[in-house]
């Protein structure tokens, strides 16, 4: 009986309503289910915006902590993974907040013409893409992964990083320019070359 009772409890669990419900309820097996469900998505989140692997575990422990903290929060409009992307986005974006005095915000003064280098960056593995992502200064990595990974607009960009929209987009064409360059020096030429004669 006690068998029959926790696999119905499980299978409850499978459910993402069932999930939020049993959270907001503060049960630990609903939690832990949650964390099961989400954890790897999230990391990936966590990973691309930030430097490198500790900062994104820390990213990624805070987030869940904000997640199961203001779950009551989540009115059940969209998706609940998109609500949880966004405050593991948010999570990253207050840490490079505490630390953007450290670096040089680019102005939009020379804004590079953007060619289009997604055809080339789309053609290589995303282990690759995390590496090279993570060889960027931090303004163009987080303006990157804003943009291109996580869809949002410029404008959006701008207030979220409190630059303008010309900076955002100049970053955006420096970090695709030097993404560009990182996936020639690794793949070669033919590459590129073959790429843009088939579009």
């Amino acid at each position: 009986m006690e068998a029959q009772f926790l696999t119905i409890h499980r299978r409850k669990l499978d459910k993402p309503e069932d999930i939020v419900k049993g959270c907001i309820k503060g049960n630990a097996a609903a939690q832990e289910q949650l964390y099961k469900t989400y954890a790897s998505k999230m990391f990936g989140v966590c990973m691309y915006m930030t430097k490198d692997r500790m900062d994104a575990e820390e990213v990624m422990q805070e987030g869940f902590i904000k997640v199961y903290t203001n779950i009551k929060q989540y009115k059940n409009k969209g998706s609940f993974e998109g609500w949880m992307r966004r405050i593991f986005v948010n999570t990253a974006l207050e840490r490079y907040r505490k630390k953007s005095h450290m670096y040089a915000v680019n102005g939009a003064e020379d804004i590079a013409e953007d060619v289009g280098y997604n055809h080339i960056i789309d053609q290589i593995s995303a282990q690759d893409l995390m590496v090279f992502i993570h060889e960027l200064t931090p303004q163009y990595r987080m303006v990157f992964s804003l943009y291109a990974i996580e869809g949002y607009s410029h404008a959006e960009i701008g207030k979220m990083l409190n630059v303008s929209v010309g900076t955002s987009k100049s970053n955006l064409s420096r970090a695709r320019k030097i993404l560009q360059d990182k996936v020639i020096k690794l793949y070669g030429d033919d590459l590129a070359i073959n790429k843009r004669i088939s579009c």
